[in-house]
């Protein structure tokens, strides 16, 4: 492979044996996924005419005036942060070596300067506010973003390593080749992060018919990693997707770019991506890079500043803007149109992100008006319907109030159904197993809590039941539990409200007893508090009823929301 400047910043293979013994004795970072996309992008110069980190005063330049001290557009910072204990070790030219989060050598950063930012005005300047309440783009900069920045070239060893659906990530030298191949002339780029559905396809169509152009769709992939289901599942609707267009006119590619949020100038960024890829035109919503876009929130950018200032900047630019109008469903035509030209009697459908979530978590119909069929028939693997879906049903109360034992009813009665599998993590179970060295404080309570959660995510991931019966004395370890697990599947929590005086009448264990003597120290409910659940899926008082007479109160519930039939 030839290295010219223009195909990319790896090093000839030669020269990687050479630079990976030096490479030992340099200081290193590991880049988390964040710093790894920029890299990335850096390193198959999807970011030309960048050659690695900006310096200080192409820093302030594209901060104040969108362009490099060299008069060239670009507007968002590209810049390493570090932590102020790195940044003072690395003086004007060290090595320092780049390697991803397993520690694995990417690329050698030759330091030309360091400096300390100031958040605030980067804030005020990239996103047009520095108040993260207002602005989420600007709570992940002040959170994620170190305080210092280190500047230089970079020689690249490796791109980053995926393993995921490799032939579609093609650098911008590749696509561009591709495009030649075909005799592609015009090509639209169309950047998207979310589910395509019919109403997209008549959007960019209609874009690239007006533009004379062939489509390169090239959603964002950005931190993809083992806890995010979607990654898989949209990009095989990707897949389905561009099958629905005539077969010369599209290509498929993946980018890893880091989402910034930032408006107009995160727009701006992604043309001139684009335009690296070997695109002539670039296609924008009205609210393109809003970090509100897409929901109900009001945007914070005005409609149309994205595509106004990709506009203005054509020529520096040299990629087209396309302007992209949303189109509905209009029932009585049987077809799609823009907005803008739907008059007053026309009829209007649509199915919402939350309604299609609805409709297949419920087994409904996703008409063909919608969707495609191999998209929905991706989309049913990964959201199955309840019943198929797994659950946790996670049992909380005081010692002696009835936990275990409708934990063990439960758990024989599930076995029964042979459905899913299903797993019993009870608490002195786990105690014994998973928790052995902890004891009995606040936060030791707390990471118990948090390890049955986690394993019971897994399940429910797995879609397999898990019944637990922590003590679970405190509403926050409850409700990082909850947020564990509730993406994966079902939550059930059954608060077991049977009155204190009459699980110490119960007190199997004698712990009560014990307790009330000073023997023991820490017990919830007497020297401990135990924090009620606010609002439980369900609340069962065990002092009148028999455990089976419980039991039918959790089938019930389950039934009524379509965990099981």
């Amino acid at each position: 492979m030839h290295n010219s400047h223009s195909e990319n910043l790896l090093v000839h293979f030669r020269r990687i044996e050479c630079l990976r013994q030096e490479a030992s004795a340099f200081p290193s970072i590991d880049l988390n996924q964040r710093q790894l996309c920029d890299l990335e992008l850096l390193l198959n110069r999807a970011f030309y005419p960048l050659s690695g980190y900006m310096g200080q005063k192409d820093y302030e330049s594209v901060l104040t005036s969108m362009r490099l001290t060299d008069g060239t557009v670009w507007p968002v910072p590209i810049c390493l942060d570090v932590t102020q204990k790195a940044a003072d070790t690395l003086k004007h030219g060290t090595n320092l070596a780049l390697r991803d989060e397993e520690g694995f050598l990417l690329a050698i950063l030759k330091v030309s300067e360091t400096w300390q930012h100031d958040k605030p005005t980067y804030a005020r300047a990239v996103y047009g506010t520095d108040d993260p309440e207002a602005h989420p783009g600007v709570r992940k900069h002040y959170q994620e973003m170190q305080d210092w920045f280190v500047a230089g070239s970079i020689e690249g060893l490796h791109l980053p390593l995926h393993y995921d659906f490799a032939e579609l990530r093609t650098t911008p030298a590749e696509t561009h080749r591709i495009f030649a191949q075909r005799g592609w002339r015009k090509v639209a780029g169309f950047q998207t992060e979310e589910h395509l559905h019919c109403a997209h396809r008549e959007m960019v169509l209609q874009a690239a018919r007006e533009a004379g152009a062939n489509l390169f769709i090239q959603p964002v992939v950005g931190r993809a990693g083992p806890e995010d289901l979607d990654h898989f599942t949209l990009v095989r609707c990707y897949q389905e997707f561009i099958k629905t267009f005539p077969r010369n006119m599209i290509q498929l590619g993946l980018i890893p770019l880091e989402k910034r949020l930032a408006g107009p100038r995160q727009a701006l960024l992604e043309a001139i991506v684009r335009r690296n890829y070997g695109c002539t035109h670039f296609m924008v919503k009205d609210d393109h890079g809003d970090p509100f876009a897409g929901n109900n929130h009001e945007r914070f950018y005005s409609p149309g500043a994205s595509q106004e200032l990709i506009q203005s900047l054509e020529q520096d630019v040299d990629i087209r803007m396309i302007p992209l109008q949303n189109m509905v469903y209009v029932e009585e035509k049987a077809q799609y149109f823009p907005v803008d030209q739907v008059q007053e009697n026309m009829q209007v459908k649509e199915i919402s992100s939350a309604e299609l979530k609805r409709r297949l978590e419920y087994d409904l119909d996703i008409p063909e008006w919608f969707s495609f069929p191999g998209v929905v028939q991706e989309l049913k693997k990964a959201y199955p319907p309840r019943h198929r879906q797994g659950f946790t049903v996670f049992i909380t109360g005081l010692s002696g109030s009835g936990k275990s034992t409708l934990a063990k009813v439960l758990y024989v009665r599930f076995m029964e159904m042979r459905t899913r599998p299903v797993t019993l993590l009870d608490g002195d179970i786990v105690r014994k197993n998973l928790s052995s060295e902890l004891t009995f404080s606040k936060d030791h309570r707390n990471l118990n809590v948090q390890r049955i959660g986690f394993v019971a995510s897994e399940i429910t991931k797995n879609r397999g039941i898990a019944i637990c019966a922590p003590i679970a004395p405190y509403n926050e370890s409850r409700h990082t539990v909850r947020e564990m697990i509730s993406p994966y599947g079902g939550f059930v929590e059954i608060f077991m409200s049977t009155p204190l005086e009459i699980c110490e009448q119960r007190d199997r264990k004698g712990i009560y007893a014990k307790a009330r003597a000073g023997i023991i120290k820490g017990v919830t409910g007497i020297d401990d508090p135990y924090e009620a659940p606010q609002s439980p899926e369900l609340s069962i008082d065990t002092t009148r009823l028999t455990p089976t007479e419980a039991a039918q109160e959790v089938f019930l519930f389950l039934e009524e929301q379509g965990y099981i039939r």
